[in-house]
């Protein structure tokens, strides 16, 4: 249970910023990065939610607990050693992975094939969907960066990629199924 008496510390005054391990490390080191990211999409899926309703907005509510399971995960280092830790720490697992991957074959069944890439827009929650799925690839570009110089759970890095898939497809479904998407015209205005 985490328990904020006070939410300034001074601890970061320095430019520093203390890892789930206790490690203290630049605020702008690559881990700090990734799930400062992570963070980020988390931010502008709020946003979305704020046009989403139903079966759609409990689905965004669940993507939102889990980027902060996906921030517990990045922000603690050293998977080697979590049997030697005080608590066990959080790591994303493949079931959440593989529950994108059914929400997004379910939500794509009912949608026409695509013809076209799609320019981000058409609804409100369509647009602010294309914005989590642009920061979601932001996040994993970040991770797969960071996993070439430290240890990161392989499932942190495939449920960042499943995410931007499942914004792209839930977008489509925001924009009434795919008829109210944006449809790029290769040079249109030349």
């Amino acid at each position: 249970m985490v328990v904020l008496n006070r939410i300034y510390t001074r601890t970061g005054d320095k430019g520093t910023t203390a890892l789930g391990n206790g490690t203290r490390v630049p605020k702008h080191a690559l881990r700090v990065e990734a799930y400062g990211t992570v963070d980020e999409c988390n931010a502008t899926l709020g946003l979305a939610r704020l046009h989403a309703d139903g079966e759609l907005d409990a689905r965004l509510a669940a993507i939102q607990n889990d980027l902060f399971d996906l921030g517990a995960d990045l922000c603690r280092p050293e998977m080697e050693k979590d049997a030697e830790a005080e608590y066990p720490p959080l790591r994303m697992v493949a079931t959440q992975v593989e529950r994108l991957e059914a929400e997004i074959d379910a939500m794509n069944a009912d949608l026409s094939p695509l013809r076209s890439f799609i320019l981000p827009g058409g609804s409100a929650l369509a647009a602010h969907l294309h914005l989590c799925r642009t920061v979601s690839r932001r996040a994993e570009r970040l991770a797969v960066a960071l996993a070439e110089v430290e240890s990161v759970n392989e499932h942190a890095v495939k449920y960042l990629n499943r995410l931007s898939d499942w914004f792209f497809v839930a977008s489509r479904i925001a924009n009434e199924n795919g008829t109210a998407d944006v449809l790029w015209v290769p040079g249109a205005n030349r």
